[in-house]
């Protein structure tokens, strides 16, 4: 569903901001073990061979996250993760998997006097690269399912140092395939299939000593039907459309529309741009991390996200930061708050229509805080960390039935084992 993957997508863009911070650590050129073995020059004895040095390293998590809404939307999702760095040199695996346990009864849902409902989702992600010298590769699957939607996909990505590891080029495509189905329905009796081509390129610059900076652009090429086989949209004549307020109740909107009541209809086709900079400075005691997202596509959205974090070091044991977001959005081409139908002898309906408050006007702002308790040993205080993370989100509707704003609250907890 809908909400399933928006939700995700929020909680894994707070967990892929986090790990960021340590960009500034593959500047250092990749560690070689210096196991090579010598024979003695003069010698019959017989040699014993020394054990092979394993110099790979190991890192795994365990993280929990909750959301809750004002529109009566919950999540659940535990997830794990691993990663193995340098499996042999310049080589490594990461994979995750995770659940997401929704129950909800949001206005829409109850606007089609369907109950509360929920679901379950199970995704995981399995990948690698491999990068003995200045020439990388990298490589990722990933699969999804639930009841009513399956995808799975797979992505490639090259990346290339240049001027002594202190600019890095990085290209990439991915390829993913979606089902969409309705709940309780076989796949083979009702099913839409959404195709996705992903391009990816951009650059990475060391500034200084304490600053690093990106730039990356992005495409992506959908094919397909995305329009909801839950979602009906009410329409209304032309002589009360006019008239229907913004955040109009669902006792309004069934008094004033029409009889009719079609599924929603999105285009078939659909192309997103996206431009991203962003810069990480580091100072004394702290690192700030910033980014601002340009956005357009073919609907006619255009889209600006701003995010930042700063990242205070309270000595060897502890890490606080602020967090900040503002997203704003302009709708499709396509948007009405009220769609209108004219009297005719058959239905006059709007060739595309929708009721997908995320593709109106919008803006939301984000605020929150985390911390990061290191409690490893004495030698190694960072072998073992957890880490906690709060969100708030304001999001005002400007132009939609039903309702005007919703407050989601986002909260992480993530236990971290890696080491030095």
């Amino acid at each position: 569903m809908l909400v399933t993957r928006l939700i995700v997508t929020r909680i894994h863009a707070l967990v892929i901001a986090m790990i960021s911070l340590g960009c500034g650590s593959p500047r250092k050129p990749t560690m070689v073990a210096l196991a090579a073995q010598h024979e003695p020059l003069t010698t019959n004895a017989p040699q014993t061979r020394a054990p092979i040095e394993d110099n790979s390293k190991k890192t795994a998590s365990l993280e929990v996250a909750g959301y809750t809404d004002t529109d009566h939307v919950a999540v659940f999702t535990p997830s794990v993760s691993g990663t193995i760095e340098n499996v042999v040199d310049g080589a490594s695996l990461r994979g995750s998997y995770l659940v997401d346990v929704v129950s909800a009864a949001s206005v829409d849902i109850l606007a089609t006097a369907t109950k509360r409902w929920n679901e379950v989702r199970h995704a995981g992600v399995l990948g690698g690269t491999y990068k003995p010298r200045d020439l990388g590769v990298g490589f990722s699957g990933s699969m999804s399912s639930e009841p009513d939607y399956f995808s799975f996909g797979a992505a490639g990505h090259l990346t290339y140092d240049l001027d002594e590891k202190n600019t890095t080029l990085f290209a990439g495509y991915g390829f993913g395939r979606d089902t969409i189905g309705r709940h309780g329905t076989p796949f083979a009796v009702f099913a839409r299939t959404l195709l996705r081509g992903s391009f990816l390129a951009g650059v990475e610059q060391v500034i200084d000593h304490e600053t690093i900076g990106s730039i990356s652009g992005s495409l992506v090429i959908e094919n397909g039907d995305q329009s909801k086989p839950y979602r009906y949209i009410p329409l209304f004549s032309p002589a009360e459309a006019p008239n229907v307020p913004n955040g109009a109740s669902i006792d309004y909107v069934n008094a004033h529309r029409t009889f009719e009541r079609p599924l929603e209809q999105l285009p078939l086709a659909r192309r997103r741009f996206a431009i991203t900079p962003e810069i990480a400075h580091r100072f004394d005691a702290s690192t700030l991390r910033a980014s601002e997202r340009f956005y357009v596509d073919s609907w006619g959205i255009k889209a600006s996200t701003t995010d930042a974090r700063w990242f205070f070091d309270v000595g060897q044991r502890l890490r606080l930061w602020p967090h900040v977001r503002f997203h704003v959005q302009t709708p499709v081409v396509f948007w009405q708050r009220a769609y209108v139908s004219n009297a005719t002898a058959g239905w006059d309906l709007p060739q595309l229509r929708t009721g997908d408050r995320e593709l109106g006007p919008l803006w939301t702002a984000t605020g929150g805080a985390g911390a990061k308790v290191f409690l490893g040993s004495a030698a190694h205080p960072r072998l073992f960390g957890i880490s906690f993370e709060v969100d708030v989100m304001y999001t005002s509707y400007t132009d939609d039935l039903y309702i005007t704003n919703r407050t989601g609250l986002l909260g992480t907890m993530t236990f971290e084992l890696g080491e030095p």
